[in-house]
């Protein structure tokens, strides 16, 4: 029998036989890859995850930023209680925080860790490059040279490899965008204080992007904000004790208030049935660019911020970047920077998955008007075995998908269908 970990209960006396008794193969070690191996583990499932805990949230995010979402939206799923951000905390000394409280990125990276340890064990470092069918099962090759065969494997990368950079901004980097080239995405940053004294574009009105002028502006970078919409939009101060008028009206969700969020947080499987163009236009619009708001006095009068302003054309120029702008009043206006952030979210596209081979991903059907998988209830692509969770989740089962708050619904679907798979 399994040994079990500090703080789980013991696990189930029987041994998984579906595809042969093989193990389960998560690729991803963030939010939703831990929760689903710390689920599949409980139900008695061997699993062998790879990857760096919370590798995005260490690498992919600059020194100084804060979630965007509440403690309450920052839940791993646990496969029993105990395992919520609030016991973290409890477990460490720290009090607890309030929607009042903006969590720190490494606040919630030392939850991740913590547990990691508690619910699911060896994370392995290595990285996964090659993923095929081989008849029912699946053939895994690791970056060290190990071969493994899988039973059934869960893609949970989130947003590695997805960085949007647009075309016109690409072009100022022929090799590869990044910190030393001209131009990066905020992904590709740990640390904006590199920046001091230049002057940098930041592209976006989004969260990353008025988080990162914020923090490049108090590092002595020369940073404006280009925003396509006619003004920026910030969320609203949280009230602790709402009257009931207010809750009726705008009900509470991980992602919110309003019946919309809450709808779609309430029955992410309900999000599943609506017509593939119901589907797109909830993912695309339910949830749009917005800074925190307590981000706002950082920002506003402090950084200069653009509205209704595109980027029509970028060049190379000695060095610098000239920027083409046509702003509200019609006329181009051209801006010398000397570095543009890209602040441009990320595109939704497994044909960028590395390790999928050339046969698996054919196999795989896509949403209609999308280049995400397709997937039933369970979470299972059109190739069997093969599940997919996370933000290429979103346009099946709902924004609530592209945040942790979606956890709990992936990963209990997804264990429930492999332990019933044939």
């Amino acid at each position: 029998m399994r040994q079990s970990l500090p703080g789980q209960r013991p696990a189930q006396k029987r041994a998984f036989t579906g595809r042969g008794g093989l193990p389960v193969v998560v690729v991803g070690a963030g939010p939703y890859g831990l929760s689903v191996a710390a689920h599949l583990r409980t139900a008695g499932i061997p699993v062998r995850i790879f990857g760096d805990v919370l590798g995005s949230w260490r690498h992919a995010m600059a020194t100084g930023m804060f979630l965007k979402s509440t403690p309450a939206a920052t839940d791993l799923s646990a496969p029993e209680p105990g395992g919520r951000l609030a016991d973290f905390r409890e477990a460490h000394g720290e009090p607890e925080l309030t929607e009042l409280t903006p969590i720190p990125c490494d606040v919630f990276v030392r939850y991740g860790q913590w547990f990691q340890k508690r619910y699911v064990g060896e994370v392995e470092p290595a990285r996964v490059v090659s993923l095929d069918r081989d008849g029912d099962a699946f053939t895994v090759r690791l970056d060290d040279g190990q071969h493994l065969s899988a039973a059934a494997v869960v893609v949970a990368t989130g947003l590695n490899g997805l960085s949007y950079i647009p075309q016109e901004l690409r072009r100022l980097a022929p090799g590869a965008a990044g910190p030393d080239a001209l131009v990066s995405h905020t992904s590709h940053h740990t640390d904006l204080s590199r920046f001091a004294g230049r002057r940098v574009a930041v592209i976006g009105g989004g969260q990353s992007a008025l988080e990162s002028a914020a923090l490049l502006h108090e590092a002595d970078a020369q940073a404006q904000v280009l925003v396509r919409e006619r003004r920026v939009l910030w969320g609203t101060t949280p009230d602790l004790v709402r009257p009931w008028t207010q809750r009726l009206v705008k009900p509470a969700s991980p992602l919110g208030t309003g019946w919309i969020l809450a709808a779609v947080c309430k029955a992410p499987g309900g999000v599943r049935q609506l017509p593939a163009s119901a589907r797109l236009l909830l993912f695309t619009r339910a949830l749009g660019p917005s800074g925190g708001w307590w981000l706002r006095e950082r920002v506003e009068g402090v950084v200069p911020v653009r509205t209704s302003c595109r980027v029509i054309g970028a060049v190379a120029d000695d060095g610098a970047v000239r920027l083409e702008l046509a702003g509200p009043t019609g006329g181009p206006e051209i801006l010398v920077v000397d570095h543009v952030l890209a602040a441009t979210g990320y595109r939704l596209d497994l044909d960028v998955l590395p390790f999928l081979s050339d046969a698996v991903r054919k196999a795989v059907v896509r949403v209609r008007d999308s280049k995400a998988p397709h997937l039933n209830g369970g979470f299972e692509s059109s190739v069997p075995g093969l599940y997919f969770t996370g933000s290429l989740a979103a346009p099946m089962f709902g924004p609530m998908m592209r945040f942790v708050a979606g956890t709990q619904y992936a990963a209990t679907r997804i264990t429930r269908h492999v332990v019933t798979a044939p």
